[in-house]
């Protein structure tokens, strides 16, 4: 994924625009004449203005505070022409007609305006703006749990192969993490030399914070935090987490130094739509190993219950186009989803996420569809070992999801497959018997032979 940095130009070029705006775009309309009077039921800019100003929503807007300023800095970026031909459609709280116009949703357009005008009171922390491989479709690969703690079997191997990491997936499937413009990988164990073993934890899981130049070396964009293994050494191997990642650029979701900050969402802008991606954990159920955050403490964001991580997931549908929904949840070694998964899931749908990637189990679950939204239940271990002893062969894949311009998302799963500490793509009739395999655990979805999920026909 190409990252291109924010540019901000200073607050005195945000004075001058807004003070400015409008007689520098007056003056252009005369002496260009871009405006044809017979053409327009408002002639004004201002009145323009003034007629969205007073029939826009406050959801339109995602609540931003929102003046004259966004709309004169519209007409200078894009044409006064825009404008007038917004207002003369009709209804201005279509964000449609705003993307129509310019190319860009509403919520890239306010992007744009901070980043033009140096608005402060603007969090720029987690916005990520890539320039995608294919045009107008961003791609998101996602991967289930990943471990490269000490003394485990896979990073034994690793440590022994040549290339580390890179001899630890197949070269087809290196090239899919490398070449999708956001590849997401659960991180399942932190990065520390400090802290103590959690006390009657049964397993627990840390790496040296030099390992993650291996999560790099792979393609890896953001990791997800909200598991139940990145507290497995308690707080200073967490905050030792967190600053590792942040000092190599690595973006994380679902952890922070406070509950606003695990809440954060990562923001992608591409193609002119605005993606968001949260993560929060079910795990644990029945034990307090996992500290949640609290407003001064670091932690995790918890979903025991769904109501703080669905108010999650509505503030980022407020200042996004879509929302991405990752959980760590279930029920370990168990191939069917329970039923407290799925009521997680529909009110995480009801709240506004537009796809649901969960992790946890450690073996895949089924693909369903709740409405129209894609649900992964799980995707299992995707380079996973707990012991010293290697893992059974068993089954993984990574969920491929292709959203266009129009925010289609289509659906692909990349079938894999982990034997002796390396996890290869498989192809042919190896590919078609895990699409079998995946498809029978899933009631509303069907498995093209090249791995195309769509929903069933009713």
């Amino acid at each position: 994924m190409k990252k291109v940095a924010v540019s901000i130009c200073t607050v005195l070029f945000a004075f001058c625009l807004i003070a400015c705006g409008q007689h520098q775009i007056s003056e252009t309309k005369e002496e260009k004449g871009e405006i044809p009077t017979e053409d327009r039921q408002i002639e004004e800019l201002t009145d323009a203005v003034d007629v969205i100003l007073e029939s826009a929503t406050a959801e339109f807007i995602g609540n931003y505070p929102v003046t004259e300023g966004f709309f004169y800095w519209v007409a200078n970026t894009y044409g006064s022409d825009v404008i007038f031909d917004i207002v003369n459609k009709g209804d201005v709280s279509d964000k449609e007609i705003w993307f129509d116009a310019t190319g860009n949703s509403i919520y890239v357009l306010w992007q744009g305006y901070c980043d033009a005008t140096g608005l402060d009171a603007y969090d720029y922390s987690r916005i990520n703006y890539i320039t995608t491989n294919e045009e107008d479709v961003i791609s998101f690969d996602f991967s289930g749990d990943v471990n490269l703690c000490e003394e485990a079997a896979t990073t034994i191997y690793m440590d022994q192969q040549t290339n580390g990491i890179l001899d630890c997936f197949s070269s087809d499937l290196l090239e899919e993490m490398q070449q999708t413009d956001v590849l997401v990988i659960n991180n399942e164990f932190c990065y520390s030399t400090r802290g103590t073993p959690i006390a009657g934890k049964a397993y627990t899981f840390r790496a040296n914070p030099e390992r993650v130049n291996s999560l790099l070396a792979l393609g890896t964009d953001l990791v997800t935090l909200a598991n139940n293994h990145v507290w497995d050494y308690g707080l200073d191997a967490l905050n030792d987490t967190m600053d590792t990642l942040s000092y190599c650029n690595l973006d994380y979701v679902g952890a922070g130094k406070n509950l606003t900050e695990a809440c954060r969402p990562q923001y992608y802008i591409a193609n002119g739509r605005k993606i968001a991606i949260v993560d929060a954990t079910q795990i644990e159920r029945s034990y307090t190993y996992t500290k949640q955050a609290t407003l001064d403490t670091p932690g995790v964001l918890k979903t025991l219950d769904s109501k703080l991580y669905c108010q999650v997931i509505r503030e980022a549908k407020e200042n996004a186009d879509l929302v991405i929904a990752c959980v760590h949840w279930g029920t370990e070694g168990n191939l069917f989803y329970g039923h407290d998964q799925e009521k997680l899931a529909k009110d995480f749908v009801f709240a506004g996420a537009d796809a649901i990637i969960g992790g946890h189990t450690h073996c895949l679950q089924a693909v369903e569809y709740i409405e129209n939204v894609p649900v992964f239940y799980s995707l299992g271990n995707y380079w996973f070992a707990t012991t010293k002893n290697m893992p059974s062969d068993y089954y993984t894949g990574l969920a491929r999801l292709e959203i266009n311009k129009d925010l289609e998302i289509n659906l692909k799963f990349i079938p894999c497959q982990f034997s002796k500490g390396v996890t290869s793509m498989l192809t042919g009739d190896e590919a078609k018997t895990e699409y079998e395999f995946l498809e029978k655990l899933s009631e509303t979805t069907t498995i093209s032979d090249d791995g195309v999920i769509n929903r069933k026909q009713k």
